[in-house]
């Protein structure tokens, strides 16, 4: 457990310029907070204690606007960046080094006791306010943009932008991108 955390500052001071220290990351990042508290809930709901799981995620979700279902599978090194807001849904799926940043949904869309939450593969950047709905997957390395409402697939690599329904710039579009002038994308977009 003290291993998985100190990887998980480890990642954390990576990602966050603002992140100075070991010690500042596990004393005063909610998001992180919530992520670790996650894990024992998540053991507690496979373990068949699931009123005990929800009682303190419901907790968690008081203390640090965070709200992560016991349910949700989350792989290594995912990071939350000023995680108010955020939501993760029972059958999410997240795999590992994936950064988010507030007001992320990863939510269903449908009643039915099946999987209806996103799955979220490697090393995906998910920007702030951004809404991802359904059992859809989102592809290794994507990026989608702050204030996305993405309800289909997102292929491996791709960038999705704000606004438009369906503006998908493809894996091969980003490779061009990245050759002619450097694509910054950060919490408030692309």
């Amino acid at each position: 457990m003290i291993r998985r955390i100190r990887e998980d500052i480890g990642a954390m001071l990576a990602r966050d310029p603002a992140a100075r220290h070991p010690v500042e990351v596990l004393l005063c990042y909610p998001g992180m907070h919530a992520l670790w508290a996650h894990r024992l809930n998540h053991w507690l709901w496979r373990h068949g204690l699931r009123l005990l799981a929800r009682l303190l995620a419901h907790i968690v979700r008081r203390r640090t606007g965070v709200e992560i279902h016991p349910g949700a599978r989350i792989g290594r090194r995912v990071t939350i960046d000023h995680g108010m807001g955020v939501v993760i849904g029972e059958t999410a799926e997240i795999g590992d080094d994936v950064h988010m940043y507030s007001g992320v949904v990863i939510g269903g869309v449908s009643r039915e006791r099946r999987k209806r939450h996103p799955t979220i593969e490697d090393g995906v950047v998910i920007g702030a306010g951004a809404v991802l709905l359904g059992p859809i997957r989102v592809g290794r390395g994507a990026k989608i943009g702050a204030g996305a409402v993405v309800r289909e697939d997102v292929p491996p690599g791709a960038i999705v932008l704000p606004g438009a329904p369906r503006v998908i710039l493809k894996p091969e579009r980003t490779a061009q991108l990245h050759q002619r002038e450097e694509v910054h994308f950060a919490g408030t977009g692309i």
